[in-house]
């Protein structure tokens, strides 16, 4: 069963005017506040819809923000039954310090198809390629460049990798010095990053590192659509992470996931812009209307689209 078209348009609000609440914190140096406004505002449009929803990837334990948590319902509670991943907003400190690349974010499939992820960090991969044995978490570095260059027909110094710039990525930054390919450093938001192979204009050839998991099933919902490959592997440290995974049903924790078991069935995605960047363009006032832009994915009908909102500026009395 597909989702209906008319949910893909009120997804679209549900990101949109999230991102609209949380502009108003944009520079204001409170990712807190920027945070609430953005989750307050989503959790109120979910909830008008005429969906069964639950929250199966929330946000806010590792940033102690406010949260839509895991197992919390939503909508009218007629409809279809769905799993929901939010990411209210993906890059706190890009909107707290008026940097480029906050966004909206939220995916949705059929219940039970989309993976529960603890908040924990994931290992994961993304590369336009889909075939089996060309990139993989478990080859290293070298092995996954070379292949990759030679599947792709370019050198290796001819790629460009994007990884989140991150003491824990010392090792990969060295080796991918090393084999002289390109580096696109990103400081957060690691759910842009992992899109940026899906489109030649990016110029981005492969995403890894480690990042949050549910940042990791957001990713993959869209990567799901644009046919590209992806693999992620969560990461355990401590038995409170341990005794979460096996709450959720997790009981192999070193078990490697592609992209067919993060995601599966029918799936929408959607992400707007809060402030500027690689894939959208942030909320802008003009006149007496917000004016939004969101990457909208839907895999059924191969929608894959920026959609520009103009939205009427409601002043208080």
């Amino acid at each position: 069963m597909a989702i209906n078209k008319k949910f893909i348009d009120q997804f679209i609000q549900v990101t949109s005017k999230a991102a609209i609440a949380s502009s108003y914190f944009v520079g204001k140096k409170d990712k807190i506040a920027a945070d609430k406004a953005a989750v307050d505002s989503m959790r109120s449009e979910l909830n008008k819809m005429d969906i069964k929803g639950q929250i199966v990837i929330g946000e806010g334990e590792l940033d102690e923000a406010p949260m839509l948590y895991i197992g919390e319902k939503l909508g009218t509670n007629n409809g279809p039954e769905l799993d929901i991943a939010v990411d209210p907003l993906e890059g706190t400190n890009f909107a707290a310090n008026n940097l480029p690349g906050a966004l909206s974010v939220i995916a949705i499939a059929e219940k039970d198809n989309l993976f529960k992820a603890p908040e924990t960090y994931m290992e994961k991969i993304s590369t336009k390629v889909k075939e089996k044995n060309v990139v993989d978490l478990d080859y290293s570095v070298k092995k996954n460049i070379f292949n990759l260059s030679e599947y792709l027909n370019k050198k290796p110094d001819n790629l460009t990798a994007c990884i989140l710039e991150r003491p824990r990525h010392n090792k990969i930054i060295n080796e991918l010095r090393d084999l002289k390919v390109k580096i696109k450093f990103i400081s957060d938001g690691d759910v842009s990053g992992a899109l940026l192979v899906t489109d030649e204009k990016y110029s981005v050839d492969i995403f890894l590192g480690t990042g949050g998991g549910p940042e990791g099933v957001l990713a993959a919902a869209a990567l799901d659509a644009f046919d590209c490959g992806f693999q992620g592997r969560f990461l355990f440290d401590t038995d409170k992470d341990k005794k979460r995974a096996k709450d959720m049903g997790i009981n192999d924790l070193t078990k490697k996931y592609d992209l067919a078991e993060i995601v599966k069935g029918d799936s929408v995605f959607c992400a707007t812009g809060i402030t500027s960047g690689d894939l959208v363009t942030g909320i802008k006032i003009e006149e007496d209307k917000f004016i939004s832009e969101t990457l909208v994915t839907h895999k059924q009908s191969n929608l894959k689209k920026v959609v520009k909102l103009n939205q009427k500026i409601i002043r208080e009395a």
